[in-house]
C-alpha cells in the first residue's frame, strides 16, 4: 500500500495534537425532531492506514522512534475514541506503553532485533491476561479489579517479538455469551463501542473494540478471539480482515474461555500481510495449553511466505448454491467477488452443506454451555477476580442489576451455570453432534468437490445499535468453521449501505497457508479497503 512520505522525528515534536485531527461538525440537519450532525469528521492522522514494513522500516532507520510512534498512538486514541466520535472501542490504555517503547528503542539503537513487531503498538482484547497494571474483565463489572499474575501465552510470545500492547479493546461483556437478547461491542463496565462507519450501527463482536481500533486507525494491528464470529464478524462490519485459526494454532492459556473446542485467538488488520505477520508470531505450541501439540509440524512462524498474487490461479472455490437471502445489493457484492476470482485464474463450484451445518446449530449452543461453566469456573479459581465461581458472577450481576444489567439480562450466564460435568452423556451427544458433525459434513464436501477453500458473505452490513432489543443480525458465514474448529479469513469486500461487507475464505484444518495465499491475491484484486468517515447516522 503506498504511502505519502513518512513524517520526520521533527515535525512528530513539534505539531500539536489539533494538527493531527480535525473536527468538522458546522452544520446541523432536522428531521422530524430528530436532530444529527451530518458533516463528515475530517481526519488528518499522519499514520493512517500505515502497515507494520512501513513502521518497521522507520523504526530501524531511525526516522521515528518507538516512543514516538506509542505517543501519537495515545493520542489518537484520546482525540477520536475517547472524545471527537468516542468510538470506545478502548477500555484500558496502557499506563507503562511509554516506557516499554523507550526499552525497544534502547535495544533497536543496541543493534538488538527482538522479531517483526519490535517496537510496534498494537492492541488486544480484554479477555487476554497480562501480568501489568491493565485488568483483565471480559468487560464486566463483577470482574473489576482482575490484575493477572502472569501473561497469556501469546502475549508472552507479542513481548518476545517486541511489540507493544499499548492498551486493551472493549468487547461484549463476557465474549457475548451473556444473553441471547445482547447488543454487541456493549459491556457494562466499557460501555458501547461504535462502528466508525456509521456511528449509529453495530460494530459486530464480540472482538468489537479490537475491529474498531484496527479500522479507526487507533493501532497497527489488534489480537482478537472467537468461539464462533467473534473475530471475522467485527472484522468484516468494520472494514478490516481477520484470521480464526486452526483451533490448536494459538495457544489458549491465560484468555478467559467459553469452549475448549472452539476458543481461539486471532489476528485483525489492515492488511492481509499484517495479519499474516501477526499470525506467525501468535502461533506455537504450549505445555499449558494441549491442544497445540497438534500443530507441531504444521505451523510457521512466518506466514508471509504465502502471500502470492497468483494464488488463486487454478484454485477450486466452493460457493453455497443457495441464494445469501434476497438483498439485490449484497448478492450483487459475491457476484463481482465471484468474477474477481474467475478473473485470477479461480474455479468457481456449486456446493450445497450450509443446511446441514445450520441443523446442528442447537448442539453446539449446548456444548458452549457445558464448556463455558467448566472453563470459566477454571480460570476464576486461580484469577485475582472478587469471584471465583460462575455462579458468584451471577449473583454479582444480580445484586448490582442497575449497573451490571441495565438493557439486557444474563439468561446464557444462568443456562450454562445449570449445566453439570463434561462427564454428561448430553454434552458427549452434543459435542460429537456439533463439532465432529460439522467436521465431517465439511470434510466430505471439500474432498467430493476437491476443493481448496469456500467462500461466501461473511455477513450482511452492520444492524443499527439497539439497546434495548439487542442485535438484529442478518446472513451470517460463521458457524461452520466455528463448530468444526477450522480456520477462516475474512477480507473486505466492498460496501452495502455505506457500511463494509466482508468475503469469507475457509478451509480444513491448518490450511492458513493456502488461505492466506488466497485472501492476499484476492485483496489486491480488489483493493475493497476504505477507512471510515464516522458518519453520525445511516439516515
Amino acid at each position: 500500500m503506498k504511502r505519502r512520505t513518512f513524517l520526520t522525528r521533527t515535525t512528530i515534536a513539534t505539531v500539536g495534537l489539533s494538527s493531527f485531527l480535525i473536527s468538522g461538525f458546522s452544520s446541523i440537519s432536522k428531521s422530524k425532531g430528530n436532530e444529527y450532525d451530518e458533516s463528515p469528521f475530517l481526519d488528518f492522522f499522519e499514520l493512517e492506514e500505515v502497515t507494520i514494513d512501513i513502521l518497521r522500516e522507520n523504526l530501524l532507520s531511525g526516522k521515528i522512534t518507538s516512543e514516538e510512534l506509542v505517543q501519537l498512538y495515545l493520542n489518537r486514541i484520546v482525540t477520536i475514541d475517547k472524545s471527537g466520535p468516542t468510538l470506545n472501542a478502548i477500555i484500558e490504555v496502557n499506563s507503562e506503553a511509554l516506557a516499554l517503547a523507550k526499552v525497544m528503542d534502547a535495544e533497536i539503537k543496541a543493534g538488538k532485533i527482538r522479531g517483526p513487531l519490535h517496537g510496534i503498538p498494537i492492541v488486544i482484547k480484554d479477555n487476554i491476561d497480562t501480568a501489568d497494571k491493565m485488568q483483565t474483565t471480559a468487560g464486566s463489572l463483577a470482574m473489576v479489579g482482575n490484575i493477572a499474575s502472569n501473561d497469556a501465552f501469546i502475549v508472552k510470545k507479542l513481548r518476545e517479538a517486541g511489540a507493544i500492547i499499548i492498551g486493551k479493546s472493549n468487547l461484549s461483556e463476557w465474549a457475548n455469551f451473556r444473553s441471547t437478547q445482547s447488543c454487541s461491542g456493549w459491556s457494562s463496565r466499557g460501555g458501547q463501542t461504535k462502528n466508525p462507519y456509521i456511528l449509529d450501527h453495530n460494530p459486530c463482536g464480540s472482538s468489537a473494540g479490537s475491529g474498531v481500533a484496527v479500522a479507526a486507525n487507533l493501532c497497527v494491528v489488534a489480537v482478537g478471539t472467537e468461539t464462533d464470529g467473534s473475530v471475522v464478524c467485527p472484522a468484516s462490519v468494520n472494514g478490516v480482515m481477520g484470521i480464526k485459526p486452526t483451533v490448536g494454532l494459538v495457544s489458549r492459556s491465560g484468555i478467559i474461555p467459553i469452549s475448549k473446542t472452539q476458543d481461539t485467538a486471532g489476528p485483525m488488520a489492515r492488511t492481509v500481510k499484517d495479519a499474516a505477520i501477526l499470525l506467525g508470531v501468535l502461533s506455537g505450541t504450549d505445555v499449558a495449553d494441549p491442544i497445540t501439540n497438534e500443530s507441531k509440524g504444521k505451523s510457521f512462524t512466518d506466514y508471509t511466505q504465502f502471500l502470492d498474487l497468483d494464488a488463486l490461479n487454478g484454485k477450486r472455490i466452493g460457493i453455497e448454491k443457495k441464494p445469501q437471502g434476497n438483498n439485490q445489493y449484497i448478492n450483487a457484492l459475491l457476484e463481482n467477488a465471484i468474477n474477481v476470482l474467475k478473473k485470477k485464474g479461480a474455479t468457481i463450484i456449486e456446493i450445497d452443506y450450509l443446511d446441514k451445518i445450520d441443523a446442528l446449530g442447537k448442539a453446539e449452543f449446548e456444548v458452549l454451555e457445558y464448556e463455558f461453566k467448566d472453563g470459566l469456573n477454571h480460570y476464576l479459581s486461580t484469577a485475582n477476580a472478587k469471584v471465583k465461581t460462575l455462579k458468584e458472577v451471577i449473583d454479582f450481576n444480580n445484586a448490582n442489576e442497575d449497573k451490571a444489567m441495565p438493557y439486557f439480562k444474563q439468561e446464557t450466564l444462568e443456562s450454562s451455570n445449570l449445566k453439570l460435568g463434561l462427564n454428561e452423556k448430553s454434552y458427549k451427544d452434543a459435542l460429537d453432534k456439533s463439532h465432529e458433525g460439522s467436521k465431517k459434513i465439511l470434510d466430505s464436501v471439500f474432498s467430493k468437490n476437491q476443493l481448496d477453500a469456500i467462500c461466501g458473505i461473511t455477513m450482511g452490513p452492520a444492524c443499527s445499535i439497539d439497546m434495548i432489543y439487542g442485535d438484529r443480525w442478518g446472513y451470517s458465514l460463521t458457524m461452520p468453521a466455528a463448530a468444526s474448529g477450522y480456520p477462516h479469513i475474512t477480507v473486505p469486500g466492498g460496501k452495502v449501505y455505506d457500511l463494509p461487507v466482508g468475503l469469507s475464505f475457509f478451509g480444513t484444518a491448518y490450511s492458513e497457508p493456502k488461505l492466506i495465499g488466497i485472501a492476499y491475491a484476492y485483496e489486491q484484486a480488489s483493493e475493497n479497503r476504505v477507512k471510515p468517515e464516522f458518519k453520525k447516522s445511516f439516515l
